[in-house]
């Protein structure tokens, strides 16, 4: 290992974390909020009690949330132990860093000012979220949580509840952020190590180039707020669907935020999640 590669891998590694940090910082922030200032009443009545309006419903939550796929999932734990039904938590873990308004803005300038990719990218999130959501429903029992306790807490008055939500907040973050350490780390020696160019080369078929896409979305952790440009740079060597692959995929699932739901969920319940994410994101971006 010589010293430019070890420092190529160093820049990698850094730019990763400092990109996800702020993130993270908004969903344990939210998450403190949630667990602080919503009762599980108010999340009852929120919450349709049809499985496909609840799922359909957190699938548009996150266009009002700000979070990427690191910080999301600390917000998703939190709706879990509050209540909300997995499928509905999972269905908006899962669009929620797709669908803000800041990554269909910069999808929308990646692409030449194309509304077009926007809608696309959008819409095939949604229905990627509402397939993996009533898969959960029909397969899932039992809470997939490592740490299933909830403990309601009644405060007197708002000081109590300020210092409460920011104590929670403080504790969710170095909780969670030992593992997007890890899971930055592993990116940036697989990023330095494994060249994008022999992938594109791998990608020529038509199933193959959206198995590539979806491999170099995992592979490069990139946030969602940046993803579209350097999907946009390999407009000439794929297809639009395996370009699309890449932007649902990546935000969905990748290796640091792999890591993170390993940290919040049981390693089966993982494994199974990422297993029908990565199926269903294929099947609908191929027969699209």
């Amino acid at each position: 290992m010589n010293t430019q590669t070890l420092l190529q891998m160093n820049t990698i590694f850094i730019s990763i974390v400092i990109e996800a940090l702020p993130f993270i910082l908004i969903g344990v922030i939210i998450s403190g909020i949630i667990q602080i200032f919503v009762s599980d009443e108010m999340i009852a009545k929120f919450i349709p009690k049809n499985t496909f309006l609840s799922i359909l419903l957190a699938s548009f939550l996150g266009s009002i949330i700000p979070a990427c796929e690191c910080g999301i999932v600390p917000i998703t734990r939190r709706l879990i132990l509050k209540g909300v039904p997995l499928p509905a938590a999972v269905a908006f873990m899962m669009t929620g860093p797709i669908i803000n308004p800041v990554v269909l803005f910069s999808t929308f300038l990646a692409f030449g000012n194309s509304w077009s990719m926007v809608f696309y990218r959008g819409g095939l999130a949604l229905i990627v979220s509402m397939i993996v959501g009533f898969i959960l429903k029909l397969t899932i029992k039992d809470s997939p949580l490592k740490n299933n306790h909830h403990h309601p807490v009644h405060y007197r008055s708002i000081k109590e509840r300020i210092s409460a939500m920011l104590e929670h907040s403080i504790n969710e973050f170095f909780s969670v952020s030992k593992y997007l350490v890890i899971g930055s780390l592993l990116a940036a020696i697989v990023q330095t190590y494994v060249k994008t160019s022999t992938l594109v080369a791998i990608g020529n078929g038509p199933i193959s180039s959206h198995v590539v896409m979806m491999g170099l979305a995992y592979v490069l952790s990139l946030c969602s707020q940046a993803d579209a440009f350097v999907a946009a740079s390999f407009r000439s060597s794929f297809s639009t669907s395996s370009l699309l692959a890449f932007l649902v995929f990546g935000p969905m699932l990748d290796i640091k935020n792999t890591f993170m739901l390993l940290s919040t969920f049981k390693s089966k319940f993982v494994l199974f999640l990422c297993t029908i994410i990565t199926i269903t994101v294929l099947v609908v971006t191929l027969v699209f």
